[in-house]
């Protein structure tokens, strides 16, 4: 399979090795080469590749998987389906049994994953919560390194998607250094601490406490809690940011357009927003399109710079953003 690879010299490979797994960025999966003098180490897929690359030369290259490394696969005999959050496992099964013999393949795998739950409700609440069954481990908490940043979460706690990593990194990377940056619904930090990382002024805001500590203890992890302001409470009844931000996050699909009010007060005079919405395929744009017009009409010209499509989120539902750019 084709990953990407730092490549140095063979003398320098074991200080290069050594300085990847402090980044958390080796890859625990694929083997290390060593082709005609210059050694290949592959990369994690959290890498953050831009920050390597400053330091070493970084190329794609086919590479095997290590062949000692027992998967759940190997055990069970069926490859099962489960996501990767820092050293958790998570599983979705109705049936208990069949939920109970991955979660065993999992722990006695080669992985590097300590706890394994599997969900017991949907997402629910104002705060977005799930209640989930511990099928392996003590508890629910781990660090989730992604793109170079890392973050503490605990997902009985607080909502957090480890599936959303590529579309928080297409955001943030449009960050410019000083902007100002304002993520309204902001959980533990995932847009808030790569921005802050990229030189933005943030602000994060979220109804719920537990993920505004997590966020502060994550700005201070990440070495950006000198550009981190991190508030709990309702984003409409925050005072003092009227007309500041040049950036927004609107990450709360189903229901950000009862927000789009307070949106268009934080929205400095050239401002660009991210509008997370869910809807069905037919016309998966129109209605936040629409809302996003209402409330800005007639304060900001409106101008949809991106319809993007995220995932699929249901049949026939899809979540998407909105890059909208509000200009007074």
């Amino acid at each position: 399979m084709t990953v990407p690879c730092v490549r140095v010299p063979r003398e320098r490979g074991e200080a290069a090795r050594k300085r990847i797994a402090e980044r958390d960025a080796l890859s625990d999966i694929y083997e290390i080469e060593v082709v005609d003098g210059d050694i290949y180490i592959p990369l994690d897929e959290s890498a953050d590749i831009e920050a390597i690359e400053a330091e070493f030369e970084v190329v794609d290259r086919d590479v095997e998987r290590r062949e000692t490394q027992t998967l759940p696969a190997d055990i069970l005999g069926f490859e099962p389906s489960y996501e990767r959050l820092g050293e958790i496992a998570i599983i979705d099964e109705d049936d208990d049994e069949r939920a109970r013999e991955i979660a065993d393949a999992i722990a006695a795998s080669d992985l590097p994953l300590e706890t394994v739950v599997n969900r017991a409700s949907p997402i629910e609440g104002e705060l977005r919560i799930r209640d989930w069954d511990l099928l392996v481990g003590e508890d629910t908490e781990t660090v989730h390194r992604e793109y170079g940043c890392a973050f503490e979460v605990d997902i009985a706690e607080m909502y957090f998607s480890p599936r959303l990593a590529t579309e928080r990194r297409r955001v943030v990377e449009q960050v410019e250094d000083g902007e100002h940056f304002f993520d309204m619904f902001a959980g533990v930090g995932p847009f808030v601490i790569p921005a802050a990382k990229r030189g933005a002024d943030c602000v994060g805001a979220d109804l719920n406490e537990a993920a505004i500590e997590y966020l502060r203890r994550n700005a201070e992890r990440n070495g950006v809690a000198d550009r981190v302001t991190a508030i709990h409470g309702d984003v409409r009844e925050i005072s003092g940011y009227d007309d500041w931000a040049d950036r927004l996050v609107m990450n709360l699909p189903h229901s950000a357009d009862e927000f789009l009010d307070t949106a268009v007060e934080l929205a400095g005079d050239d401002c660009l927003l991210h509008f997370y919405d869910i809807q069905h395929e037919s016309d998966p744009f129109g209605p936040g399109e629409r809302a996003i017009r209402e409330a800005a009409d007639p304060e900001y010209e409106v101008t949809v710079q991106t319809r993007h499509e995220v995932r699929s989120y249901a049949p026939h539902e899809l979540n998407v953003c909105l890059d909208v750019r509000l200009q007074r």
